[in-house]
């Protein structure tokens, strides 16, 4: 988190929910494309699903920073719920997940070949079902 996935905790600090969410999804396909990246996808995605049997105090270490990173975006959503800026009756938890689950799937698809512009193109895809309020407006 302090090394290349830097972006997920900068994410945070974005002045609105959906920054967060574009910052943390574009962050995700530009950093498991880059070309340092010699494996591709993310360590937290991918440890889990190669970790066999005798893996399980790895796996449940990596379930649990998943989970945590889905918890800061709960708060920060519930956060932005709160202050008007997202619809009201929004679940954080749902969107938190929905949002991680994008960020995971970015993750396997580079570590499987998927190039950086076809994932920016599901980011958009992803970004294009944000909340919406009453009016029918996205929320900022």
């Amino acid at each position: 988190m302090e090394g290349p996935a830097q972006h997920a905790l900068d994410a945070l600090h974005e002045p609105t929910a959906r920054a967060v969410a574009e910052r943390l999804l574009r962050g995700a396909a530009e950093v498991t494309t880059a070309p340092d990246n010699p494996s591709g996808g993310c360590l937290i995605v991918q440890g889990a699903l190669v970790a066999g049997g005798q893996g399980a105090v790895a796996r449940e270490e990596l379930a649990a920073r998943r989970r945590a990173g889905e918890d800061r975006l709960r708060e920060r959503f519930e956060r932005a719920e709160a202050e008007g800026e997202l619809p009201a009756g929004t679940d954080a938890g749902d969107l938190a997940r929905y949002i991680a689950m994008v960020s995971y799937g970015i993750s396997v698809q580079a570590a499987g070949g998927a190039g950086r512009e076809e994932l920016h193109r599901v980011v958009d895809i992803a970004l294009n079902a944000w909340p919406r309020h009453a009016t029918g407006a996205p929320a900022p």
